[in-house]
């Protein structure tokens, strides 16, 4: 990065703590769900639409935010994302009640869902095509970080101080990133064709009503009359979307992708995979402290295991399909995601807790070479002209599972739970809880079974080139 000018060093710093504010949000808030919910006075295990909330936004909005910084220039789009962000958080501390803590959550959620997309533009338009891997892996770093500092960070501020204090820590640096953004970067600008308005807000509609649906009659208190017409008004968005795609060149999502055969196993298999997936950042830290009795600071390290051992495969990931192929390693992948989801029950509920921090790098390095070959296998095959659309449907789809996955956790536990749950039922529930997920986590391997095999090799990129760009 020494070759860089100074401003354009700056400027990637900028695009780094963007990232780090982003990931570090998704993951600190789990840790803290507990003791959110005896301040708010809410039951605990119904506090999923906290994080449901941020990501569904996230989905909905991701679509939007490359156009607009096309259009208003990448500067403009950025420093309005970190203002969102910030006052969001500043909104999550403030409030006194639960709605009021998700609508707060929406408002996180406009501003991440343009940060991290806006960001990788920025990187694309500030540095020479040459060293964009190097600079993307500058800024991506602290993006790392994030989730293995989020949740004991989380414990931490919740056991020494208050759960208010997980989003206050993100005003110094919003408003340094804010200040920042305005006086250091450029607000590069393209010409862009008319934005499809009428198809984001076909898509838009039918994955929050799908998705809010799922939990209505709990969250949102709808009769079964209103669920019903909520489901189909979200079906009926979505097929109105097909319509609207077909031949429309300024569509914002075309269906000549889905010509391409890996790239529409792949979407389907990420979307049903990342749900049982969703469920396990969401799962881990309240079953820790409402299961086991763990103290928020001791599930906040618990949870570094499964971080560390994601970042740590990640190096041979490529390796490992080349030797055994696509589908091998996402059917094999899958299956023993889910065993290792009750072996981590097992072993929790026999009081073998040092086994647990074992079990969950095992589950980390598990998930990361999952979500790697998925990715991979996903946007391989597609043609130049269709990269670019290919890789915003698959960014949606995975943050729309994610809140898939999050709300049908909630649901299990709500169902097993009932109205009356007390610590001396907590593992009952959770017991049957991540019996089911196990289940609803091995079903995608149906899916990646019809992976058509591939022979070409993935390329390595040398340490030593590695090391000079």
């Amino acid at each position: 990065m020494t070759e860089l000018p100074k401003n354009v060093r700056w400027q990637l710093w900028i695009v780094a703590f963007g990232f780090f504010m982003q990931t570090l949000d998704t993951t600190i808030v789990n840790t803290a769900l507990p003791s959110m919910a005896r301040s708010l006075g809410e039951d605990p295990l119904h506090m999923h639409m906290v994080i449901v909330s941020y990501v569904l936004t996230v989905a909905v909005m991701l679509p939007a935010s490359g156009w607009l910084a096309d259009r208003v220039g990448v500067r403009n789009v950025f420093f309005s994302a970190i203002v969102l962000f910030t006052l969001g958080s500043l909104f999550c501390a403030q409030v006194s009640t639960l709605d009021g803590l998700i609508w707060a959550r929406v408002v996180q959620g406009i501003g991440g869902a343009m940060m991290v997309p806006v960001g990788r533009l920025t990187v694309m338009k500030i540095v020479p095509r040459e060293q964009y891997m190097a600079a993307m892996t500058f800024v991506t770093l602290p993006g790392q970080i994030g989730p293995l500092l989020g949740p004991a960070l989380g414990g931490v501020l919740v056991e020494y101080a208050s759960w208010h204090w997980i989003f206050l820590i993100n005003l110094p640096v919003g408003i340094i990133g804010a200040i920042a953004t305005l006086w250091l970067m450029p607000n590069y600008t393209m010409q862009t064709r008319r934005f499809d308005f009428s198809g984001f807000l076909l898509l838009a509609f039918g994955m929050a009503a799908l998705t809010l649906a799922l939990d209505g009659h709990t969250t949102l208190g709808l009769s079964t009359s209103s669920l019903c017409l909520m489901i189909a008004s979200g079906f009926t968005a979505l097929g109105w979307y097909l319509i609207h795609a077909k031949g429309n060149e300024r569509a914002l999502f075309k269906l000549e992708l889905f010509q391409t055969r890996s790239f529409s196993i792949g979407l389907l298999g990420s979307l049903f995979g990342r749900i049982g997936s969703g469920m396990l950042p969401f799962m881990t830290p309240v079953f820790l402290q409402i299961g086991l009795g763990f103290s928020p600071f001791h599930a906040g390290l618990m949870m570094m295991p499964m971080v560390l051992g994601s970042m740590g495969i990640k190096r041979i990931v490529v390796q490992i399909v080349n030797r055994f192929g696509y589908r091998k390693v996402l059917v094999f992948s899958t299956v023993a995601l889910a065993l290792v989801t009750l072996l981590f029950m097992g072993t929790a509920l026999l009081g073998w807790i040092w086994v647990l921090p074992v079990v969950l790098l095992l589950q980390g390095m598990i998930n990361a070479i999952r979500f790697s070959t998925m990715n991979t296998l996903t946007l391989k095959d597609l043609p130049d002209k269709l990269a670019s659309g290919g890789n915003g449907l698959l960014s949606m789809v995975m943050q729309l599972s994610m809140s898939i996955g999050v709300t049908v956790a909630g649901l299990l536990l709500g169902a097993f739970g009932h109205t009356h749950f007390t610590q001396e039922s907590a593992h009952n529930v959770f017991l049957y809880t991540y019996l089911t997920m196990a289940v609803i986590i091995a079903l995608p391997a149906l899916v990646f079974n019809h992976v058509p095999e591939d022979a070409r090799k993935n390329m390595l990129i040398p340490r030593r080139n590695r090391s000079q760009q």
